[in-house]
């Protein structure tokens, strides 16, 4: 029996890992039609009674602006070019600062909040841990750096019920996503860790001062030539149909 059941859980962990793997190849092409946050959103609003309107249009590579692209890396994970879906270094200084019992620091890539907003619930526990790490993988292995970067520019939440730059350039300036100055995707970049609590529209003095340190760490990455970069970080291994 115990063989039994062993033989059907291998089936369904191998069932599991193909059908995820085409998942993800299919969003390496395909603009995901929305993410399992924004269900997780829908759903709470349905269950306080307070109806959510999700505000989200895709904007491709080429119409977002490079100031965004550069300050989400740099307020977020300014590595982003060099891992491989984890900054081990970030995850070792989170795991000391949080042992000491200060309040929880996080050591989320680009790559894992990517993974976590579109196919996971929320939550902290081991099976999601090692899901999530399952999925920043193929992410990483199927995507170029650049898609990883436009899906998350197109998913992130930048206020309650707002999602993806479009939204949030709407929302909160009143203007295109292509059309965003410096300044104010510094601001997006800056209440990314607390989107629900702090607006770029309306900054506190805390959301201001960290768009500063975000338009000067901007600078030192190498303004827009940094993102030339993330054409050339795949193996050369990589089949030529994946490079495309």
């Amino acid at each position: 029996m115990f063989r039994s059941i062993r033989r059907q859980l291998l089936k369904l962990l191998l069932c599991f890992m193909a059908a995820t793997a085409l998942l993800v190849l299919l969003f390496r092409w395909v603009p995901p039609p929305g993410t399992m946050l924004m269900v997780e959103r829908k759903v709470a609003s349905w269950v306080d009674g307070e109806p959510l309107d999700l505000q989200r249009d895709w904007r491709p590579w080429e119409e977002l602006p490079d100031d965004l692209k550069l300050a989400v890396i740099a307020a977020e994970d300014q590595k982003f070019a060099e891992h491989w879906g984890f900054d081990i270094a970030a995850i070792r200084a989170a795991l000391a600062h949080n042992q000491q019992g200060r309040s929880v620091r996080g050591a989320s890539t680009l790559s894992q909040q990517v993974a976590k907003n579109l196919f996971l619930w929320s939550g902290r526990s081991w099976l999601r841990k090692g899901v999530e790490v399952w999925f920043t993988g193929l992410i990483e292995l199927l995507w170029p750096k650049q898609r990883i970067l436009e899906v998350y520019l197109n998913s992130a939440e930048w206020g309650n019920g707002v999602f993806g730059a479009e939204a949030a350039a709407q929302h909160h300036f009143g203007r295109g996503a292509p059309y965003l100055s410096r300044q104010q995707a510094s601001l997006l970049a800056a209440v990314l860790p607390n989107p629900r609590q702090w607006s770029a529209s309306r900054p506190n003095g805390h959301v201001a001062r960290r768009a500063g340190w975000i338009r000067q760490q901007m600078w030192q990455l190498g303004g827009s030539h940094y993102l030339n970069r993330l054409q050339a970080v795949r193996p050369q291994w990589w089949p030529r149909w994946l490079k495309a």
